[in-house]
């Protein structure tokens, strides 16, 4: 069963709806309890509606069943990943903080040469910014799902594994590895974190980006699409303290955290509110990334989001910085 074709719109199913496992994928808990149903209603690459699960232990949302094989149908050719050229002056004022943070971090980081390891980095252009940012880099790697990527990030002067991360296998140690958006559209986070250990230098940092299920927006449009869920694309949804977790139980340490704005989902839930209404469309051919909506929107709730960050709120994207759980904290 791929997924769940007969429940009632904005009804949260429940175990005899799915005759589904119900095992959480971060601490293997069973009996989870139902969450929340949705549908892709930013690429429109089904009609069918999907159950999120939050597990009883731990808290972690997930999506049961996973669409594991159906990669190629639910992200489409215009998926906006593919089109990492594509930057809006949102994005660029994005990617200017990021590369801040990047500095930082590259600059605690000891050694005459340095490594940098991207999983589901596309082209690599992120790679390029590293490269431009610490003369050091001297080997960059791109591990992407995405075959025509692969070309443009050889030609870059990266190296390419096309394929899931959990199948990347090399006697390369790098110092940085970037999980940005990624953690998220995984099975099972926490072979992919214990994979990328394996990976890392006794120096290194694992930069992830993910989603805050506990944010405002998150309880607000829980039954109404949350953006947050990118269904049927996200798959595992943390929050701080349950990332936390599955990193301790993985070998890491957070050495640093903060939450980050969370402007696409606040745009993607209120478009598909009023796409519901038959006030705004979006179809296949022009996603909800490419309504001309979305920047406004997504533009205004960034400036909601860091505004309320600073009175101390909990926007719906967090960076987590992890190091290998022996030595002392960093601050």
């Amino acid at each position: 069963m791929n997924a769940h074709t007969d429940m009632v719109p904005g009804r949260v199913p429940d175990a005899a709806d799915t005759g589904t496992r119900t095992r959480c994928p971060a601490c293997q808990e069973t009996g989870a309890a139902p969450w929340a149903s949705a549908r892709d209603v930013e690429y429109r690459s089904s009609d069918e509606e999907f159950a999120f699960y939050r597990c009883a232990r731990c808290g972690v949302l997930f999506l049961d069943p996973m669409p594991v094989d159906r990669l190629a149908e639910i992200y489409p050719p215009n998926y906006y990943a593919y089109a990492s050229d594509e930057q809006s002056f949102a994005h660029r004022v994005k990617d200017r903080l990021d590369a801040l943070r990047l500095r930082r971090i590259l600059s605690g980081l000891t050694g005459g040469e340095l490594k940098v390891l991207d999983v589901g980095g596309g082209d690599g252009w992120q790679l390029d910014v590293i490269r431009g940012l610490d003369a050091r880099v001297s080997f960059t790697q791109v591990v992407d799902l995405d075959p025509a990527a692969q070309e443009r990030a050889v030609a870059r002067g990266h190296r390419f594994f096309c394929g899931r991360v959990e199948d990347f296998s090399t006697e390369e140690r790098f110092d940085l590895i970037l999980l940005i958006n990624l953690i998220e559209h995984v099975s099972d986070p926490g072979e992919v974190l214990r994979t990328l250990g394996r990976h890392l230098t006794p120096q290194g940092v694992i930069l992830i980006k993910t989603p805050n299920t506990d944010s405002m927006d998150a309880h607000l449009f829980r039954h109404r699409d949350w953006g947050g869920y990118h269904c049927p694309r996200h798959w595992v949804l943390f929050d701080r303290r349950n990332f936390t977790r599955l990193a301790h139980a993985c070998g890491f340490r957070v050495s640093r955290f903060s939450y980050t704005q969370g402007a696409p989902f606040w745009g993607t839930s209120i478009l598909a509110a009023l796409a519901r209404r038959g006030w705004v469309t979006v179809t296949a051919e022009r996603p909800m990334t490419r309504h001309p909506l979305f920047p406004i929107l997504a533009a205004g709730f960034a400036a909601f989001d860091l505004a309320r960050k600073q009175l101390g709120g909990r926007p719906s994207q967090m960076f987590v910085e992890l190091v290998p759980a022996r030595g002392s904290a960093r601050r």
